[in-house]
C-alpha cells in the first residue's frame, strides 16, 4: 500500500517521512510524491491557502446550490459515500456532512486540509482523508465510492497523461451504478486561474474522456460571478456509472 499515515487528533496534520504506520479512522494519507510535479504544485496550492481568505479566493462559492442541484437528481444521495477530489476548503463540505454522507477529501495541499480540519473539529469523524496529486493512482485503502463531485479540479490538469489518471481514478474508484458531478470552467471561460493555465471542457469532451460506461444524465451552462465580481462560464454534468 502506497502512503504515509498521520492520525487526525488535535494537531494539525503534518507531511511524514516514516514509511509505516498503523492506520486508524480519520487518518489522513499521504501518498508520496513523483519526482519534482507534486512537489511544486503542493507548494503553490499550500501558498494559496496559507495566506488567502477563504472568501478572496477566486472559486469561493457561499452558494451551493447548483452542485446540490445535480445532486438531488440521485436517489438517497444522502447515504452515500462522496469523494471529492480537490476539495480545498469548500463549503460544500458541510453541507453533505449535514445531510449525512460520509465523505472522503482529498487536497494536494496539506494547508487546505489542515483548515478543514479545524474547522469542522468533531464533525470529521465522517471523513477519510487522503493527501496526493489526484492524477496519481489512489492506492490507499479507500471505503467504496458511491459519488463522485470535482468542482473546478479536472481543468487544471493540462498534461495528457495527469488528464488519463486522473480519469483513470474516477473509473477505478468509482461503484458500478455510482455518480459522477463535475463543474469545469467551459470552452467560453477564463483561460487561467490561480495563475496557472486551463484545460477548460466542453460536455462532448467530459464525456469522451469518461468514455463507456459512464451515461450523461443531466448538463447545464452556469456563469459563476468570482469575489472580484469577474463572470466564469461552468459547465456543471452529471453522469452516472452504469452496471
Amino acid at each position: 500500500m502506497r502512503g504515509n499515515y498521520r492520525l487526525i487528533d488535535k494537531q494539525p496534520i503534518k507531511r511524514l517521512h516514516r514509511m509505516r504506520q498503523i492506520r486508524r479512522p480519520g487518518e489522513l494519507r499521504v501518498s508520496p510524491k513523483k519526482g519534482n510535479i507534486m512537489k511544486s504544485s503542493s507548494k503553490h496550492w499550500d501558498t494559496i491557502f496559507s495566506n488567502t481568505e477563504d472568501s478572496k479566493l477566486g472559486w469561493y462559492e457561499k452558494d451551493v446550490s447548483k452542485t446540490l442541484e445535480l445532486l438531488n437528481q440521485i436517489p438517497e444521495w444522502e447515504s452515500s459515500t462522496i469523494f471529492i477530489p480537490g476539495a480545498g476548503t469548500s463549503l460544500l463540505i458541510e453541507e453533505l456532512l449535514s445531510k449525512g454522507a460520509r465523505l472522503v477529501l482529498n487536497d494536494i495541499s496539506i494547508e487546505a486540509l489542515n483548515l478543514v480540519r479545524s474547522r469542522l473539529n468533531d464533525k470529521s469523524r465522517k471523513i477519510d482523508w487522503l493527501c496526493q496529486d489526484i492524477a496519481q493512482p489512489i492506492q490507499s485503502a479507500i471505503p467504496d465510492v458511491n459519488i463522485w463531485i470535482d468542482r473546478a479540479v479536472v481543468h487544471f490538469l493540462t498534461d495528457e497523461d495527469d488528464i488519463n489518471g486522473y480519469f483513470k481514478n474516477v473509473k477505478s474508484t468509482l461503484k458500478a451504478g455510482g455518480y459522477a458531478i463535475f463543474a469545469e470552467f467551459s470552452k467560453t471561460g477564463a483561460e487561467k486561474c490561480a495563475g496557472l493555465t486551463l484545460h477548460r471542457y466542453s460536455i462532448e469532451e467530459l464525456s469522451e474522456k469518461l468514455g463507456p460506461p459512464f451515461k450523461l444524465v443531466s448538463h447545464f451552462d452556469y456563469t459563476y460571478i468570482n469575489p472580484y465580481g469577474d463572470p466564469r462560464p461552468y459547465v456543471y454534468a452529471l453522469y452516472k456509472k452504469e452496471n
